[in-house]
């Protein structure tokens, strides 16, 4: 090896152009400075190109970094640093910056002290500052993520036993310091009780593997408050020490408590907080299967006059309504018991171990609740009752469907009785004639009375071979558009009403809407109208009343409103259809006698109803072209009619040869009249109204 004498200058200078050190050699008395071809060549300048003038590196500084460069110079020629050293961009001849270590210091002195020679050298760092910018990056893309995201970071030194926590995990846990070092035993301190074992387990796992360990638990703040804490753990190996835990802390309180109102929200109704339509079914599902003693009670419960509230006061009052109607149904609960809004205005009830004397105190209970409900300031003169059906279940092969099916139909019965009441569902009463199906029915014509969906039809009745402006008759008709949007025919409605007691509603409504919506056509004379009546109706002490007060309403004359009966309303009370013609004819009314012929009676009481029409049964009429005996009925029934100074009404006339029949006997005995099919009655009335007025349709 050589010695040091043989490590001459040449030595040197290659030793530094293998470093790739520039090197700088400033004298301070002549200001001269000699820069080595290195830190030319480091700057892309080949040796003789630049001037070595003592302010050339100055003049190549970025101009952002010239003054901490003089100014670094200056305090070590001062005596106040041991060296100079700084970092500085130099301009590259091509333009761009290339960063460098400067590092050098004071080489000479005079006797005094004072400086005379510095040298340094200066060692090109751009790729490490463009390293050191790319983890800055990364380091500022990380705070961002940790501060975005909540996150805060703490450690823990095995060795020494001490804990440190960032800002933001002070933060998380409410601790001011202004140092990141705490208590190591501060984080136990925090710990909710009954999450302690769990979430010091967790954190104690990472010794035993070098993967991240998760784990959820609550703390309490010095003032009391529980948070929700959201922490990753790992323990990191150091070949120094015994190595540390590292963690990252998230307060997740604001998660979790979205986590439980959406899942609240998926089993409860948002506007009553009651359960909704599928945890219901679970839960009633599950009560079933488990359950250790039957029946279990399920209650249906449809509120009465909702739509009418709603439409009155708007769906402000109809919320608050619903809201009162379920406080008030939870107040009647057994704590055992569930309640359910099924959606609109039908709630449920499931109620454990419930036998029927509990199931008829509660069922009161509840009615009365929904009587007393809040309707608001604006919906004062409105009512609300509820219709309540109860079903028990007996044994765990009943489904769910079946269990509301049975409820649900009950409840429909009870409103078909008149609503604010309860039924009970009976397997006998379901398999009767009919069955709850008829209830649902009779309860949904209800229904359609106050929602728009009982729709008036009318058919015209035309004198045989004469225009219908000779005797503008239109008997008034009603069908029911069911919920599905099928029209429902008076055959199959009308019976059912009947039957469940609500013929006698149904009739004052057509008779009251039909005088209302066109009574300046009855006053006119465009037209006349003529109304069914059931049995029930005709038994009304106080239907009189009623007609009376509606014809006044409606500004309508009594001559233009006639009135049919049949023989099965007359039969039932024969007495009350008596009476009832004899008001009628007192007043102008006219009066019909309906579906004559096919009675044992017809004629018996054709002879006591002084009536002013007869409508012979279309089972007569429809088959008259092929039958003999039927066209003989008619003839008999006509000539009857004609001595009594009735007019006659054919029923069913639907084939172009009944008709050429009947007026053929219309020939012989000068009566006979055409029921065409039934259309809008609003379009009857229209078209009655415009002949009326027009000069060739204007009555004598």
């Amino acid at each position: 090896m050589a010695d040091d004498k043989t490590r001459n200058g040449e030595f040197w200078a290659l030793a530094l152009e293998r470093a790739h050190l520039g090197v700088w050699d400033w004298d301070l008395r002549s200001g001269d400075c000699f820069y080595s071809p290195m830190w030319s060549q480091m700057l892309g300048y080949g040796e003789g190109e630049l001037a070595m003038t003592s302010d050339l590196w100055l003049r190549l500084t970025h101009p952002d970094d010239r003054e901490q460069a003089v100014a670094s110079g200056e305090r070590h020629l001062a005596g106040q640093t041991d060296s100079i050293e700084t970092e500085i961009r130099l301009k590259h001849k091509d333009g761009h910056w290339v960063w460098v270590l400067d590092r050098g210091g004071v080489v000479e002195r005079d006797a005094e002290g004072r400086p005379l020679r510095v040298m340094g050298v200066q060692t090109d760092i751009t790729k490490q500052k463009e390293a050191e910018a790319e983890l800055e990056q990364v380091n500022a893309r990380f705070r961002l993520a940790l501060a975005a995201s909540g996150t805060g970071l703490w450690h823990y030194d095995l060795a020494q036993r001490k804990s440190f926590w960032d800002v933001r995990t002070r933060e998380i846990f409410g601790f001011v310091s202004d140092t990141d070092e705490v208590p190591r035993d501060l984080w136990h301190s925090y710990l909710h009780p009954d999450d302690r074992d769990e979430a010091e387990l967790a954190h104690m796992a990472p010794l035993q593997t070098s993967d991240v360990v998760a784990s959820q638990y609550r703390i309490i703040r010095r003032d009391g408050e529980i948070r929700h804490i959201e922490s990753l753990v790992r323990f990191i190996a150091d070949a120094q020490s015994s190595g540390q835990i590292l963690g990252t802390v998230r307060d997740i309180t604001e998660a979790k408590r979205r986590e439980q109102e959406l899942a609240h929200a998926a089993h409860h109704d948002p506007l009553t907080g009651l359960l909704n339509r599928v945890a219901f079914d679970r839960l009633l599902a599950d009560d079933i299967a488990r359950a250790q003693q039957f029946p279990l009670g399920v209650f249906y419960i449809d509120l009465d006059y909702f739509k009418a509230l709603n439409d009155f006061a708007g769906h402000a009052a109809g919320d608050l309504a619903l809201k009162s109607v379920a406080e008030g149904i939870l107040g009647c609960l057994p704590p055992s018991a569930h309640a359910a809004r099924l959606g609109g205005d039908e709630f449920a009830l499931l109620v454990p171990d419930c036998n029927s004397g509990q199931a008829e105190g509660l069922a009161i209970a509840v009615l009365a609740a929904v009587r007393n409900a809040d309707l608001g300031s604006t919906a004062t003169s409105r009512k609300l009752a509820a219709s309540v059906g109860i079903a028990f279940v007996e044994d765990r092969n009943t489904t769910v469907a079946d269990a509301l099916a049975c409820a649900d139909d009950a409840c429909y019965a009870a409103k078909a009785a008149g609503r604010n009441r309860f039924a009970v569902f009976s397997a006998e009463s379901a398999s009767g004639s009919g069955g709850l199906n008829a209830a649902r029915l009779a309860a949904d014509t209800v229904d359609a009375m106050e929602d728009g969906r009982l729709k008036l039809f009318g058919q015209e009745i035309h004198r045989l071979g004469k225009p219908w402006q000779e005797s503008r008759q239109v008997e008034v008709l009603a069908r029911l558009v069911g919920r599905s949007g099928k029209l429902i025919q008076p055959g199959e409605f009308i019976p059912v009403a009947e039957r469940f007691g609500i013929a006698s509603r149904l009739d004052r409504w057509i008779i009251r809407t039909a005088l209302s919506l066109h009574g300046p056509a009855l006053k006119s004379g465009a037209l006349t109208l003529g109304f069914n009546l059931s049995a029930q109706t005709l038994s009304d002490p106080q239907l009189w009343d009623f007609v009376d007060a509606a014809i006044d309403e409606a500004g309508a004359p009594h001559f233009g409103i006639g009135f049919e009966i049949t023989e099965t309303a007359a039969v039932t009370n024969f007495g009350a259809a008596e009476e009832f013609v004899r008001k009628a004819r007192e007043r102008h009314c006219r009066v019909s006698l309906d579906d004559f012929g096919a009675g044992m009676s017809s004629f018996e009481y054709l002879r006591r109803f002084p009536v002013d029409q007869i409508k012979i049964d279309g089972s007569f009429i429809e088959h008259i072209a092929q039958s003999r005996f039927d066209r003989e009925i008619v003839s008999a029934i006509s000539a009857i009619a004609r001595s009594l100074g009735c007019s006659v009404v054919a029923e069913k006339v639907e084939r172009q040869d009944a008709l050429e029949i009947l007026q053929e006997m219309g020939v012989a005995f000068g009566q006979g009249y055409l029921l065409h099919r039934p259309e809008p009655l609003e379009a009857i009335v229209a078209r009655a109204s415009a002949q009326a007025i027009s000069p060739v349709g204007r009555r004598a």
